[in-house]
Formats: structure tokens, C-alpha cells, sequence
């Protein structure tokens, strides 16, 4: 896959998490889009083929953080937050077990 086309995919993928992320919050919305399109625009002219896969690199490490770590939260009164995951956030009930697994 070319540079050019990698660096589209990682521009792509940052916006749609970022719409996936902060959902109904126009502010953090907008504050994220300005930041993404700053960010790339200011590494436009940017030849270093080196440089430019560590941005990459560095643009898909941003989108997993957001994806994977970053939940919303709503101010609902004074003194409380009301805690807003996503699907993909919520993981499997596990119970706790005492016994270790035997290896097979």
C-alpha cells in the first residue's frame, strides 16, 4: 500500500473513532477535528518517507488510545457524573475463579 494512501487511512480512522468517541458532545467533537486536521496539515509537506511512517505509526497509536481508553462522562448535578461506555468497552462478566488452570 502506498504512503500516501496510509497516511488517508490513518486521517479516516482518527475521524470516525473521534465521532464514535465523542458522540452527542459537539464541543469535544469539534476540539478533536480541529486538532486532527491541524496536525496533518502541518505535516503536509513532509518528504522524509522515515518521518513520515513514525507519524503513522504515532496517528495509530492516537486512534487506539481514544478507542480503547477514553470513555464519556455527563455532569447530571453538582456532585455527579454519569458514566456513558460504549459497547466495545464493556467486556464479558467473568466470574473469579481460586484454582489456578491446569496446563495441558
Amino acid at each position: 500500500m502506498g504512503t500516501r494512501l496510509k497516511v488517508l487511512n490513518t486521517f479516516k480512522a482518527l475521524h470516525r473513532t473521534r465521532i464514535a468517541v465523542f458522540k452527542d458532545d459537539a464541543r469535544a467533537l469539534s476540539a478533536a477535528r480541529l486538532k486532527i486536521n491541524d496536525e496533518f496539515r502541518k505535516n503536509k509537506n513532509e518528504t522524509s518517507e522515515e518521518n513520515i511512517v513514525k507519524m503513522i505509526k504515532m496517528g495509530s497509536d492516537v486512534e487506539a488510545v481514544l478507542r480503547e481508553g477514553v470513555l464519556q462522562m455527563e455532569h447530571v448535578g453538582d456532585e455527579k457524573l454519569l458514566l456513558r461506555p460504549r459497547e466495545s468497552l464493556l467486556l464479558e462478566n467473568v466470574p473469579y475463579c481460586d484454582q489456578p488452570r491446569r496446563k495441558s
